[in-house]
């Protein structure tokens, strides 16, 4: 048991454990410890005379033999009882004081209040031109929201600018008051190098139990632990030395809170959409073992505690500095963090990935201009970096690829699958009977149940069977290895035109299996299909699996017109007599996954990217030169690289696209991928001379199709906004200016040097 002295002598030297209290609690709390600490002093000095009096006695007579070394051990009773009883009294005696001072203290303060009430008024600052307007805001509406309480405003104009130009930022700082604590900003921490990891049990911990979506998860991260750790081991190799920083990042997987409403957990046993959380399990599996640390939520209380979130509303700022170099959410998570993280929101927003399925095109991003143009929707309207959205396929290379992974054989289970595939053997695409929509398409599967064994895997209770054709032979639900087995047998792998862009034709491809998928005519979209109404993007497709069609191709994908008969018949035979090896994209390998996410946490950095050139300036020297074939720009050799810049701005291409053509779709024409990142060293009148364009006017204007070149009036327009270039649109009345760059082999979102 520690000493009353041992507890006093710990405290710094000089420090009073007495006023150490008075400080903190002040006012009525520290008198009323104060007298505590007295009547406990007391309570003990009267025990310690009845036990001084019964020790004396005995003590004595057993040290008879030896005075001196008693007296040493045991100093009287009396004296210990006097020490004791002179800090009670101590006590008392500040506790008296302390009630004075603070009497003292509350006259003082409404003396100083009043001599500061003319530096309570909000200033005529031009630096700050919202003060006097705000200061109006929190009189009328401070007992509004806690957090303003929480942070100390007490209804007076003194707490209201105190608030407004320390925690919040509209007024200037007041001169009387201590600005060392204000000004001094938190010092960065030291940069840390990542470290590739190989062991994910500690990334199983993270991820919680639960949910039924959390516990597929971790089976699906379980299940692929060797070939993480396989995929590390490559990449490393290839980096060899780069420095890598170590992020700190929170993954806010909002879909799966209670506030969202969380859909997906209860349907995963139930044949429902699980491609969002085979993404979502990639991507903590890749952050993790990029060596990064790591901070998973899947509630809006862990969101709020791990963010610093005050008690209130929402309205106020954080209570502390973000913690976090990198937040990965989507965009019920994204909505999550603007209602709660008031002004702070607009501050840390360039740190938020958005996961984001289908992507979000920038003139629906850009919110005046969606709404004044008819592109806002329920989901679009942020105002973010388009490249903040990371999409499930490269379909929209405005946003960032962020992509999944499938599974990838070794040689021995290629051979395998080689000699074990059944040619007449066919898996429908689908576990929900509902999504199958067998109805009205009776006459494209008599024609496959001519030539193959039709298997499906759709969910279905046993008192309730689904709805399909007799001759569908149904698992029901599988596992995933049951259902990768039920691949590895099959020949072909048939799609009925949804789900759309899902993570399972590749599965079937990895697996061997041809994927054999409908042609759209006229292609789905947001003007004549319900699926995608409301959706920030205004893409088409084709099919239901661009990405395979366009990436992948024949002989591994066929895409038909299930309405014609024959064409259908013809590609069942012809798939028949084809024989396949299982074949994966790198890039959707969990060594491309790594490649990918690795250079962007390096290199892309919306906080502080530099601003880009205004339109129309002219800089000194045009770093570009027209092709030898006179077809397009290209980075002059002698002209210095653009500082910052990624992708390196060498590898830009830049071409005038044919009028109605967008700039996604005149890159790929030519093998090429659109940058948006390259747009504004395109935004000026000297690129179009460049190329020999004849510009008898150039406006400047707000429109996510320009830079562009009108042919009627010979008029060239600049791009105003910064967030509205975009490589989607196009109008038959513009020929687009289109910033393009070359990629590598297998991985289309980097390019050639990016790494």
């Amino acid at each position: 048991m520690t000493s009353l002295g041992g507890q006093l002598s710990a405290r710094r030297p000089g420090d009073s454990p007495f006023t150490i209290r008075t400080e903190v609690l002040g006012g009525p709390e520290s008198r009323g410890v104060l007298r505590k600490m007295s009547d406990l002093l007391e309570l003990m000095a009267k025990r310690m005379d009845a036990l001084a009096r019964l020790e004396n006695g005995s003590e004595l007579h057993r040290a008879s033999g030896d005075g001196h070394f008693a007296a040493d051990r045991f100093p009287p009773g009396a004296g210990l009882m006097e020490r004791i009883q002179a800090i009670a009294q101590n006590v008392s005696d500040i506790a008296v004081k302390v009630d004075q001072i603070l009497r003292h203290s509350l006259i003082l303060h409404s003396k100083v209040s009043e001599g500061r009430r003319d530096q309570c008024e909000a200033p005529s600052d031009p630096k700050f031109p919202d003060c006097s307007g705000k200061v109006e805001w929190m009189r009328a509406r401070w007992t509004s929201d806690p957090c303003y309480a929480f942070f100390g405003v007490d209804g007076t104009e003194c707490s209201f600018l105190i608030y407004l130009s320390e925690v919040e930022w509209f007024c200037p700082p007041l001169p009387w008051r201590n600005q060392t604590a204000t000004q001094m900003a938190p010092k960065p921490l030291p940069k840390v190098q990542a470290v590739f990891r190989s062991n994910l049990s500690h990334l199983l911990e993270l991820m919680g139990s639960g949910k039924e979506s959390l516990i597929f998860m971790k089976k699906r991260t379980k299940r692929l632990t060797a070939q993480w750790a396989l995929a590390a081991q490559r990449l490393a190799q290839k980096l060899g030395s780069v420095w890598r920083d170590q992020k700190q990042i929170l993954v806010h997987i909002g879909f799966l809170t209670e506030e969202s409403g969380d859909v997906f957990s209860p349907r995963v046993l139930k044949g429902g959409p699980l491609g969002e959380m085979v993404q979502w399990a990639d991507i903590l599996a890749t952050l993790y073992v990029l060596g990064h640390g790591l901070r998973i939520t899947v509630s809006l209380k862990e969101l709020q505690s791990n963010l610093g979130v005050p008690p209130g509303r929402g309205n106020c700022p954080l209570t502390m500095p973000l913690p976090f170099d990198l937040i990965y959410t989507d965009y019920h998570g994204l909505q999550q963090m603007k209602q709660h993280m008031g002004l702070s929101f607009k501050k840390y927003r360039c740190r938020i990935r958005v996961i984001d399925t289908f992507g979000t095109e920038p003139a629906y991003n850009h919110e005046e201009y969606a709404t004044l143009h008819g592109y806002r929707t329920n989901w679009g309207y942020w105002n973010l970096n388009p490249k903040q959205f990371m999409t499930m396929f490269p379909h929209t290379p405005d946003n960032s690829f962020m992509g999944f992974v499938s599974e990838e054989l070794n040689e021995t289970e290629k051979q395998l699958i080689r000699g074990g595939k059944a040619s007449n053997m066919a898996v429908v695409y689908g576990k929900e009977a509902s999504i199958l929509l067998f109805q009205g398409k009776d006459k494209f599967l008599g024609v496959l149940n001519k030539y193959m064994e039709i298997h499906g895997t759709v969910y279905y209770e046993s008192q309730r069977p689904p709805e399909v054709p007799a001759f569908v032979k149904n698992h029901g639900l599988l596992p995933q290895p049951e259902f990768q087995q039920l691949l590895r047998k099959a020949k072909l792998f048939i799609g009925f035109g949804f789900p759309y862009e899902g993570p399972a034709p590749l599965e079937a491809i990895a697996n061997g299996c041809v994927f054999l998928q409908a042609r759209f005519s006229p292609p789905h979209s947001s003007l004549n299909h319900e699926f995608f109404r409301g959706k920030p993007t205004s893409r088409e497709l084709f099919s239901q699996h661009p990405y395979a069609e366009n990436f992948i191709g024949k002989p591994h994908v066929w895409t038909v017109d299930y309405n014609n008969s024959e064409e259908f018949e013809a590609a069942i035979k012809a798939i028949m007599r084809t024989q396949v090896d299982p074949y994966l994209p790198y890039e959707y390998s969990c060594e491309g996954m790594l490649e990918r996410i690795h250079a962007y946490i390096q290199h892309q950095d919306f906080c502080a990217a530099p601003g880009p050139v205004p339109p129309g300036a002219r800089a000194p020297q045009s770093p570009f030169v027209l092709a030898p074939n006179a077809t397009h720009l290209e980075w002059a050799q002698n002209a210095s690289s653009a500082p910052g810049a990624w992708p390196p701005a060498h590898s830009l291409r830049a071409w005038l696209a044919a009028a109605g053509r967008a700039c996604t779709d005149a890159c790929l024409d030519r093998g090429l991928i659109c940058e948006p990142s390259f747009f504004p060293f395109l935004n000026s009148r000297d690129a179009f001379q460049k190329l020999q364009v004849p510009c008898d006017s150039t406006e400047s204007e707000m429109n996510h199709l320009y830079p562009a070149f009108a042919q009627p009036g010979r008029e060239c327009f600049l791009q105003k906004e910064p967030l509205l270039f975009s490589c989607a649109g196009s109008s038959t009345k513009y020929h687009r200016l289109c910033p393009c760059r070359d990629f590598r082999k297998g991985q289309v979102a980097l390019c050639q040097d990016c790494l």
